[in-house]
Parts: structure tokens; C-alpha cells; sequence
């Protein structure tokens, strides 16, 4: 357990991605998944990263970044739509396990972006309360159109870039952290193909986001 404790942003990212390389390399560790780990965090837990991504079942949070029990505090919806259930969610992964990282976690050929496209195209909207995903969806795809961004990767870097902004603007919590040093907030852009995760935002961190091509 002493592996992650006390880590500061920048280490819990690293240990975060050193994860995402083992895994697409095909060389999984499996860390803390044995009865030794499950005894271990009965009592209480302390992740080291809160991951809010989408619901996709290709998206298992700790089998793409190789992790186990206690390692991350997962978040989940559809098209990594946030409302206040997940903002409260977010924040109690920070506020009280006092996660030193906050991650956003999108994929290509999401259904969520797809659909978003689909109905600011051709107004084709979904029914019941998938319609609502799709609206919350569609202002990334308007806003990534009108800075000239048309490519599904430009749309989802966008949407992330959006996700994670949001959370900024509307948790205080998690602004002051960032601001105090205590917090990075980072949006990942996830490959379906080879598993890999690009960095597409970052807060709090010296990480650098790659240009896009």
C-alpha cells in the first residue's frame, strides 16, 4: 500500500500512465488484486486517483491503467456527462479520501459523440432520458464546429476539454486545490484500437498536452 500513499499530482499521474503503458505493451502487472490487498483496505481506502469516464463497457478503468482494489475511486456515465450527482461524487474522491488526482477519461467511437453529431446534423434526438445525454454532449460538438474542429478526434478532445472545465468552474473544491498545488485535474483521450491514453488536458500539472496534428 505504501506505493500510493503520499503522492503528490505529478507522481500519481505518472503511476496512472506507467499503468496505461503496461497495458498496451501487454505486459499487466495486476497490482493489488490478491486477498492480501482486500484484507489490506477493509478498514478504509485512500485511491490515488478519482477517474470520471465514460460508461462504455470497453472503458474498465482498472484494467486499462493496471491497477487494483483501492487504487481508483471510479465515476461513471454515459458520454462522461456531469451533473451534480457526479460533481458530489468527484468531490468527496478529493475532499475526503484526499485523491491527489482527478481524471476524465473519453474514448474514440463513443455513442454519446455520435449521437451528439447525428442530432446537430439532422435534429435526430433521442427518446427517454438518453435525450439528455445527447443535448449535454451536443455543445461540445457545436463548440469544436465553430472553432473550425470537424474531426471525431477534434470533437472529443473538445468534449473532454469541456468536461474538465466544467468540473473546474462549478466545484470550488476542486479549483482551490488546484490552485493550492494539492490537485491535478487531467482529460484523457482513450484509443479502442491499441489502449493506449493521450493526454488532451491538463491542470495542475507540468504535464504538457501534445499539439494537435
Amino acid at each position: 500500500m505504501t506505493e500510493i500513499q503520499n503522492l503528490t499530482p505529478p507522481s500519481a499521474f505518472e503511476l496512472l500512465m506507467a499503468g496505461n503503458q503496461r497495458f498496451v505493451s501487454g505486459a499487466p502487472e495486476h497490482p493489488n488484486q490478491d486477498a492480501i490487498r482486500r484484507t489490506e483496505i477493509a478498514p478504509a481506502q485512500q485511491p490515488f486517483a478519482v477517474l470520471f469516464g465514460c460508461s462504455d463497457s470497453r472503458l474498465a478503468a482498472e484494467i486499462i491503467f493496471d491497477r487494483g482494489l483501492g487504487d481508483l475511486f471510479v465515476v461513471r456515465t454515459a458520454g462522461h456527462v456531469a451533473g451534480a450527482e457526479v460533481l458530489g461524487s468527484i468531490e468527496y474522491g478529493v475532499s475526503v479520501l484526499d485523491a491527489p488526482l482527478v481524471v476524465v477519461l473519453g474514448h474514440d467511437s463513443c455513442g454519446a459523440i455520435a449521437a451528439a453529431r447525428a442530432a446537430a446534423d439532422a435534429g435526430r434526438v433521442p427518446g427517454g432520458f438518453v435525450r439528455d445525454v445527447v443535448e449535454r454532449v451536443t455543445s461540445s460538438v457545436l463548440a469544436a464546429r465553430a472553432a473550425g474542429r470537424d474531426q471525431a478526434d477534434d470533437i472529443l478532445a473538445e468534449h473532454i476539454e469541456h468536461t474538465v472545465n466544467l468540473l473546474l468552474e462549478r466545484s470550488s473544491i476542486l479549483a482551490e486545490r488546484v490552485a493550492a498545488g494539492r490537485l491535478g485535474v487531467v482529460g484523457l483521450s482513450y484509443r479502442l484500437a491499441d489502449g493506449s491514453a493521450q493526454l488532451v488536458a491538463s491542470h495542475g500539472l507540468d504535464a504538457a498536452v501534445p499539439a494537435a496534428s
